[in-house]
């Protein structure tokens, strides 16, 4: 069915790297959010009406809130693949993850607003009259939610896509919701116990539970996370076959919208090498990380000393900067020696989680230098890893 809809409503829809096709995705799962959300919306409604229940009524303005979020996805979907211009130089990507969050926000809206008018219903029950005609209505329900969770989660799949990830929860959370509220029609008809507001406040629990979940998803992004760390060793891996570059260091990754990614990262090459021919390699690194990621990268050429008492120092302080934490890395290391001290000059990476301040790791770095030699004086420059983990 999903391979239907794609094929006949979406143009080229297996070239998902496309901006125009991440919009056809999105306007096929608003189109069909919408329609069905307020087909659900009418028979909920008429079933709420015919048995004077709370849940039921909910549940139906819970799915008339989803055909707004579905608008909103649409919308959000045709704004970001609007091209880059001169007060958007990097596009609008990031209204996908505003659309998602704005969808959370009304998930949470209406948990609250359901959470509230169950509690009123728990502190003063009112009598539900059963109709076959609305559990019918509901058990439908049910299964249409699941079908447009799948549907939504299997799109978002294709394009990585957290808007469509926090509908598809939204689509399963209201599944569960609805399943609740048939168990408490069914248990008010035939066990003669009206459990509608508990049944309701659990479905608002539910619904509040997803809609958390949903703007952490989009919130991160737009915060800015950390890069994939496979990402990040599959790009390193490639940077590093190039046999003129010995190691990079510094990659930050900048994310604006799926498919809109800039990077930039510092290159190690020896300091005696061809600078032509170094230039050259990296030009053409770059270009190879633009064709294979779809990434824009930017890449500083740094010149390393390669001889050997350099070598040497620099793998004897990263042997001890790892002393003191496993994680820790140095990059540009140089030495400079003078008639009464040798100055060890160079950067290292360390993990956010380090429990140790700038300063104090200054110190324990210059206390094991001096261990080494009281002649040695360190130069420590402290950076923190903007990728999964520090490298170096």
């Amino acid at each position: 069915m999903i391979e239907f809809l794609l094929r006949h409503f979406v143009k080229d829809y297996r070239d998902t790297h496309l901006p125009q096709v991440r919009q056809g995705y999105g306007t096929l799962s608003g189109a069909v959010g919408i329609l069905l959300n307020l087909l659900l919306f009418a028979g909920k409604f008429l079933a709420g009406v015919l048995t004077a229940s709370i849940s039921v009524t909910a549940d139906a303005f819970n799915n008339l809130s989803d055909a707004g979020s579905s608008i909103v996805t649409l919308v959000g979907f045709r704004l970001a693949g609007q091209k880059a211009d001169e007060d958007h130089p990097f596009g609008h990507g990031r209204m996908e993850y505003l659309t998602g969050l704005l969808i959370s926000l009304v998930i949470l809206l209406v948990g609250f607003e359901l959470a509230k008018s169950s509690v009123e219903k728990i502190i003063h029950p009112e009598t539900i009259a059963f109709s076959w005609l609305s559990v019918a209505i509901l058990a439908a329900a049910i299964c249409v939610k699941l079908w447009m969770f799948w549907f939504n989660r299997s799109l978002s799949r294709r394009i990585g896509s957290a808007a469509m990830a926090a509908t598809a929860a939204d689509s399963l959370s209201d599944s569960v919701a609805t399943t609740v509220v048939l168990l408490a029609t069914l248990v008010d008809h035939f066990l003669h116990v009206n459990v509608d507001g508990v049944a309701g406040l659990l479905v608002a629990l539910f619904i509040l539970r997803a809609g958390w979940g949903a703007a952490k998803d989009t919130l991160d992004p737009l915060l800015g996370k950390a890069p994939d760390p496979e990402l990040v060793d599959a790009i390193q891996r490639d940077i590093l076959a190039h046999p003129e570059i010995i190691g990079i260091h510094d990659m930050i990754v900048h994310d604006y919208g799926p498919g809109r990614a800039i990077m930039s990262l510092h290159a190690e090459v020896p300091a005696d090498c061809d600078i032509m021919a170094a230039h050259d390699t990296i030009d053409s690194a770059e270009q190879e990380i633009k064709e294979k990621y779809g990434i824009l990268t930017v890449i500083h050429m740094d010149p390393i000393a390669q001889d050997e008492a350099t070598v040497e120092m620099r793998a004897a302080m990263a042997g001890l900067v790892r002393e003191i934490d496993p994680e820790l890395s140095i990059h540009d290391f140089r030495m400079t020696a003078g008639p009464k001290r040798t100055n060890l000059i160079f950067d290292v990476v360390a993990p956010y989680r380090l429990g140790l301040s700038d300063s104090q790791l200054r110190a324990a770095i210059q206390e094991k230098a001096h261990a080494l030699s009281p002649t040695y004086y360190t130069v420590v420059e402290v950076d923190h890893a903007f990728t999964a983990r520090a490298r170096e």
